[in-house]
């Protein structure tokens, strides 16, 4: 069933800071950095509050690492909460920056995200900062498989398993009662037999593949500008990109609702949702055309 959009309050638009925005964007080369608050209207909640406090506690990396007791409290909530995460499609954000993608004024987009709905919408070279929830890997041979194939098995596997919750998590599960996951089976890797399969997403406490942080750093160090949108900034995975941006001189817009931990080192903040911004701002950059380097 389709999830529904769990947004902050709106919060009015300062004109002169839409102006602002309007003109460092029409000047092309932006890097976009996305984080969770790109998604809520797409009925993806995102970790934290207005204080910047954690909602939920998502599983941390030595956690799920620990024990199979762990894993399979970790793969009943992702098992059930996947049919409804994956029900959710892009939202008029993801489509606006999609839009400012093809029109040439973003050049490169980072996401914290691991919903790939920034591809949904049409958006292209993404670097997935945390990975996707569409693919899991085996860390015992790093065999790789699709989730749908996975999900297949844990069916198989879990004949007649259902849970019941209303609330879904930025990485794809939900919350269940330990009582809930007390009978569910775990599945194997076919290929070694090892029963640590993960998404192939970055949990808490893990950290992001090197290559993969240099690409991000050089988006950041090429652009012209750099757009934050919907991250709190509160873990350094993001922040060290504003940080890095600031220390260049490049300037720094951050468009969210509620404070980031990285408003000092921001050029321009426009506290506000995304869908009251993005869409009017890639309808008004689709008629500039972006100068000629």
């Amino acid at each position: 069933m389709p999830v529904e959009p769990l947004l902050p309050p709106p919060a009015p638009v300062a004109e002169q800071d839409y102006r602002t925005l309007r003109s460092l964007v029409a000047r092309g080369g932006v890097t976009v950095l996305s984080g969770a608050g790109m998604s809520t209207a797409s009925g993806i909640p995102d970790y934290r509050g207005p204080d910047g406090s954690r909602r939920v506690q998502p599983m941390q990396y030595a956690e799920f690492l620990a024990s199979a007791e762990n894993r399979r409290r970790y793969w009943a909530r992702s098992y059930v909460g996947w049919s409804r995460f994956r029900a959710a499609g892009p939202n008029e954000a993801h489509h606006a920056v999609a839009a400012l993608q093809r029109s040439g004024h973003v050049e490169e987009l980072i996401t914290q995200n691991v919903d790939g709905l920034h591809q949904a919408a049409g958006s292209t070279g993404v670097i997935e900062l945390h990975g996707n929830l569409t693919d899991i890997v085996c860390l015992t041979c790093e065999e790789r498989f699709d989730r749908a194939v996975v999900h297949r098995w844990i069916a198989e596997a879990n004949p007649g398993f259902t849970a019941e919750s209303d609330q879904i998590r930025p990485d794809g599960d939900i919350v269940l009662a330990a009582q809930d996951f007390a009978d569910f089976r775990l599945v194997r890797c076919v290929t070694c037999g090892s029963d640590l399969l993960k998404p192939d997403v970055v949990f808490f406490g893990g950290s992001v593949a090197k290559p993969l942080v240099e690409r991000a750093y050089s988006a950041v160090e090429s652009a012209d500008s750099l757009l934050v949108l919907g991250s709190s900034l509160q873990v350094m995975s993001g922040l060290r990109f504003v940080k890095r941006a600031h220390a260049l001189g490049t300037p720094v817009a951050l468009v969210t609702r509620w404070p980031t931990r990285g408003d000092e080192w921001a050029t321009l903040r426009i506290d506000a949702l995304l869908q009251d911004v993005l869409p009017r701002l890639a309808a008004d950059c689709a008629a500039e055309t972006v100068p000629s380097s």
